[in-house]
């Protein structure tokens, strides 16, 4: 029987071909013959007790120029679906958490969601790395400006950045003479209103924020080492980061076992890490990405070794 794929993500005509993570599960599913149904966030509904969406048939090819097809949009319970590929960028809004719980109808049905809506809910991407204390830089979570102010004292070379933000938005650098401190804080906490992360610095960042992705708790072996833009602390491809594809340190799988078991436990199969010299500092498990960047330089196909894990876990159902 083929397997019915649903996937709920920012619209497919504006993704970046040569680098989008989602385009590249979409291929892996389709090369195994896997039904494809595209949706994007405003097509889920709920209609008397029953999680829907308006989905349309979709077909992928590798070609820069026309890289889907899409058919005519259907009204169709989400549980009829196999499994649902959540794969909305942030923020991680309101809206977004409407949508796994929406989502969540249809995972109590049966329909695996990848990844678990629970855990999309319960673990936010920045605060999540803390449940790790051991992979963790010194590491403060506040919005007291008091509190921040110490931290800065303490650690001198510091970053400051908000608990929502994606791409690199928003983070900033503060050295030790301090200069805009009271401002940042003001500006990041909105004046004492909202929760912050203060993260010492770590000066390996020159040579990488490196992007570990796992599956069902294993590291892919080789990381993606984004590399600042000359003058930035971030290494995000966003923030104009260059991607450099590495192998994986004795350190980065020390990070990896520590962090997989809680993984395969919370129901998150496809995760990134991010982990700058020794120190892991995100795990990203909204819309981990890289897979692209990944494949082209190690000859990989992440997107296949996702399909493959999915099939499993279907098959124990």
């Amino acid at each position: 029987m083929t397997v019915k794929v649903g996937i709920v993500m920012d619209p497919i005509e504006a993704i970046t071909y040569k680098k989008d993570s989602s385009l590249a599960m979409l291929w892996a599913a389709q090369n195994k013959g896997w039904e494809l149904h595209y949706m994007e966030q405003r097509h889920l509904f709920l209609r008397d007790g029953k999680a829907r969406a308006k989905m349309a048939p979709l077909s992928v090819a590798m070609d820069p120029d026309n890289w889907f097809t899409r058919g005519d949009y259907v009204s169709r319970d989400l549980a009829e679906l196999d499994v649902i590929l959540m794969r909305k960028d942030p923020p991680f809004d309101n809206e977004f958490i409407y949508s796994t719980h929406l989502l969540a109808m249809a995972e109590s049905e049966g329909t695996l969601i990848v990844n678990r809506t629970q855990s999309l809910r319960d673990f936010n991407e920045k605060l999540f790395a803390t449940h790790f204390p051991q992979c963790c830089p010194p590491v403060l979570v506040t919005r007291d400006a008091d509190l921040l102010r110490e931290f800065h004292a303490e650690h001198k070379n510091v970053i400051f950045k908000p608990l929502d933000g994606m791409g690199g938005a928003s983070i900033f650098h503060i050295r030790e003479e301090g200069t805009n401190l009271g401002v940042i804080i003001e500006t990041l906490t909105a004046h004492g209103s909202e929760t912050i992360m203060a993260q010492k610095y770590i000066p390996e960042i020159v040579d990488g924020d490196k992007r570990i992705l796992m599956i069902n708790g294993e590291p892919v072996p080789y990381a993606l080492a984004r590399i600042p833009m000359a003058g930035e602390t971030r290494g995000n491809l966003a923030a104009g980061g260059r991607g450099e594809g590495r192998p994986l340190t004795d350190r980065d799988h020390w990070i990896a076992a520590q962090v997989g078991p809680t993984l395969k436990e919370k129901g998150l199969l496809f995760v990134g890490l991010d982990v700058i010299g020794d120190y892991l500092t995100e795990i990203n498990v909204t819309s981990p990405t890289c897979i692209r960047e990944l494949d082209t330089q190690f000859n990989l196909d992440i997107g296949m070794e996702l399909m493959n894990c999915i099939e499993k876990e279907l098959a124990t159902r």
